[in-house]
This record gives C-alpha cells, sequence and structure tokens, in this order.
C-alpha cells in the first residue's frame, strides 16, 4: 500500500513538474526583434499605437541620434541601442528600457524617450538580451534577474561618456520597470527610477499571466525550479520588493493604470507602500482611465511634466 502511494506521489510530482515545465516554455519565450513589429520605426519617425487616435507623434521626432553597441555585464552579451545626445555637455542621461517582447523601436520606449529628450536630458534606449537587435542568449526572459546586467552595462557606457556621477536615471516599462528598480537597487550610481506599469513581484506576476491565459495558477509556483532546470535563470535571486528597500534615499516614481488588465494596479500600490516604509523618496500617479503603458499617451502633456519635475528634483 505504502508503495501504491508513494508510486502515485510521484506520478503526481512528475505530471505536475511537466506540466508546469509545458508552460513555463509557453510564457518565458520572447519574440526575437519585436516579433517583427514597427519596421523602419526610429527616433526620426515612429507611430503610437492604433488605438491611440488623439495622439500626435510628430512633435516627439528628432534625428539627433546615433546607433551604439553596448557590451552587458556580463560577458559575450552585447546590447543595441539608440543615443540621443543632450545639446549640454556633462548633463544628466537617463536610460529607456523596453517591456517583454519590446525593443527600442515600440512607441512605448519612443514616446517617453522623445519626452525626457525633450526635457533637456541626455537619453540612451537599449535592446535588452534576447530583444531587438541585441545578443540572443537562450529567447528568454528572465523576470529582469539577468536583464538588470545590462542596465548596469548601459550606465557604464554613460560613465565612460562623462555622464556626471549620481546623474543617472531610469525609466522603465513593464519588464523595463521592474528590471531598472533591480538595477537600481544593486547600482547606487543610479539616482532615479520611473516605473511605468511595473510588477511588484515575478511569481504573482506569472499567476496572474496564466489566469489571463486560462491556464492553472497552481503552476505558478514551480516556475523557478522550471527556470532553472530549462533555462539556468535564478528567477529567485533578486525580488523587486527587496531591491525597492535599497533604493532609501534615493528617488522612486510609480505610475500606473486604474485600468491595466495585464499587470495590475495594486502592483504599483504594494511598490509604492513598500517604498514608503523604506525611506525611498517615492511619489505615485495612479492614471484612472488608464491600461498598460496607456497613460504617456492618453495624457501626453501631463506625463511630460510629471517626468520633468521628477528628474529634476532627483538630478538636483
Amino acid at each position: 500500500m505504502l508503495s501504491m502511494l508513494l508510486t502515485l506521489a510521484l506520478l503526481v510530482s512528475a505530471g505536475y513538474l511537466g506540466a508546469a515545465a509545458i508552460v513555463y516554455d509557453e510564457v518565458s519565450r520572447v519574440p526575437v526583434d519585436c516579433n517583427g513589429n514597427y519596421e523602419g520605426y526610429s527616433p526620426a519617425d515612429w507611430s503610437p499605437p492604433r488605438w491611440a487616435t488623439d495622439f500626435d507623434p510628430a512633435p516627439y521626432f528628432t534625428s539627433d541620434y546615433e546607433t551604439v553597441r553596448i557590451p552587458s555585464r556580463d560577458v559575450g552579451i552585447e546590447l543595441h541601442g539608440w543615443w540621443l545626445p543632450a545639446a549640454e555637455p556633462e548633463t544628466p542621461a537617463i536610460v529607456v528600457i523596453h517591456g517583454r517582447g519590446g525593443c527600442v523601436r515600440h512607441p512605448e520606449v519612443l514616446a517617453p524617450a522623445a519626452m525626457a529628450h525633450r526635457l533637456g536630458y541626455s537619453v540612451l534606449l537599449i535592446d535588452l538580451r534576447d530583444h531587438g537587435a541585441s545578443t540572443v542568449e537562450d529567447g528568454r526572459y528572465a523576470g529582469g534577474m539577468e536583464e538588470y546586467r545590462d542596465v548596469m552595462g548601459a550606465v557604464d557606457w554613460l560613465l565612460d561618456r562623462d555622464v556626471p556621477p549620481a546623474q543617472v536615471g531610469l525609466l522603465g516599462t513593464s519588464l523595463g520597470a521592474a528590471t531598472a528598480i533591480i538595477a537600481a537597487g544593486v547600482d547606487e550610481r543610479i539616482s532615479a527610477v520611473w516605473d511605468d506599469s511595473g510588477y511588484s513581484a515575478l511569481e504573482r506576476r506569472i499567476a496572474e499571466e496564466l489566469e489571463q491565459k486560462g491556464l492553472p495558477t497552481v503552476l505558478a509556483p514551480a516556475a523557478t525550479l522550471i527556470a532553472r532546470v530549462i533555462s539556468g535563470d535564478d528567477l529567485a535571486s533578486h525580488t523587486v520588493m527587496s531591491e525597492t528597500e535599497n533604493l532609501a534615499g534615493r528617488y522612486l516614481f510609480v505610475t500606473h493604470g486604474e485600468e491595466d488588465a495585464s499587470t495590475y494596479v495594486s502592483h504599483a500600490h504594494d511598490l509604492v507602500e513598500q517604498a514608503r516604509a523604506s525611506g525611498v523618496l517615492v511619489d505615485e500617479w495612479i492614471v484612472p482611465d488608464a491600461g498598460h503603458v496607456a497613460a504617456m499617451f492618453q495624457h501626453p502633456q501631463e506625463y511630460e511634466t510629471r517626468m520633468g519635475a521628477f528628474f529634476e528634483q532627483a538630478f538636483d
């Protein structure tokens, strides 16, 4: 009887892990190079999402940019990027970081990058590993647990370009926002983080995505183990919440759409609560009528104004 129960337990465990592996394989893969979308988009010419019919991108176009290649902190990973230098030398710089499956051509990074540049800052847009025209490591995202080292490589590059110390900020959307917080939590050279539609906990975000796809959320806890086996990624090496604690004394801005049906607004509330409890200089803007990474197109003037006030204070 005992042997039968053990056998049954093993079969159930094997079935659970097998199902979790299939699901992880699906949700962790990312389309390279923006999945073939936004062909021809650049800081000089791009269009907003089709639903953003009231947004005029023309005031945000700039031809003053160059294509760059940047080494990540991880050997063998090279990042593709666009560099938008400020008109004045020794100006603060902002690294713009896209979301999962995105790239530097995505409107969700071109728009805030243009706003930051209009505000007078130097701006560096980067393709994270396995995205855009950067090195394809394994074709999967690691929830920011590896990607943050790409951001640190971008900071190294900026400081080599004579960007003043303590004058580097990050602006991330979705995955890019979580990655930005992790990078800043590890790297004290980063003075400020603008978090747009980021998540506060990776396992919780995975569970939400499974639910949104109609898949069993009970498989989410196995993601950490499966990731180690399939891709060697350690999804437990950092947490967004714990790295938020490390931002004590530095600046964090959290903006999120109340109607976000992808990464729920509760993530923003949790981040702000953690930041305040940890002594982070945090501000928030919860946008009632906005969805996922949508406020920049629905309220572009307010978005840019708030961004300008935030980074001016952080770089003062």
